[in-house]
């Protein structure tokens, strides 16, 4: 299992809009890059709107970043795509045995464990900035820069 597609297809799309930002970015334009349906774009961005990451308008085509670059963590994005809740990365299942040992307290042995997993992963993803992607975008296309 993996995290939702939507966390690395919201980050397409806000690096298009600041990328093509000179051009009208609708969601057919943005679906025909992530190479996804418009309707697939649309409710992303609806997301990354309520977020307060993006400005869209109802019936005017395209869109643009509301924030500056380096304004916008990674975990902003994660968050306004609701990825997982808070404590969610890692379920656990909860129907174990109770006349079992390990089946008794594996939950709260392996927990804690998770919860700091996922933490130290929402850290870095704070960490990093749409500006770092932008530019690592930028040097991948133009290796001299």
């Amino acid at each position: 299992m993996t995290i939702s597609s939507r966390f690395s297809v919201a980050i397409h799309i806000l690096s298009l809009l600041e990328i093509s930002k000179d051009e009208i970015c609708t969601s057919e334009y943005i679906a025909g890059s992530v190479n996804t349906n418009p309707v697939v774009i649309r409710r992303i961005m609806g997301m990354l709107s309520k977020a307060g990451l993006v400005e869209v308008r109802t019936g005017v085509a395209g869109a643009k970043l509301s924030r500056q670059l380096d304004q916008i963590t990674l975990l902003d994005v994660y968050r306004a795509v609701h990825v997982v809740e808070e404590d969610g990365l890692f379920a656990v299942h909860d129907q174990t045995n109770p006349d079992c040992l390990v089946g008794k307290n594996i939950q709260a042995a392996i927990e804690p464990i998770f919860s700091k997993a996922q933490k130290a992963m929402e850290n870095t993803l704070a960490a990093v900035t749409l500006q770092d992607v932008v530019n690592e975008i930028s040097v991948v296309n133009n290796p001299s820069v």
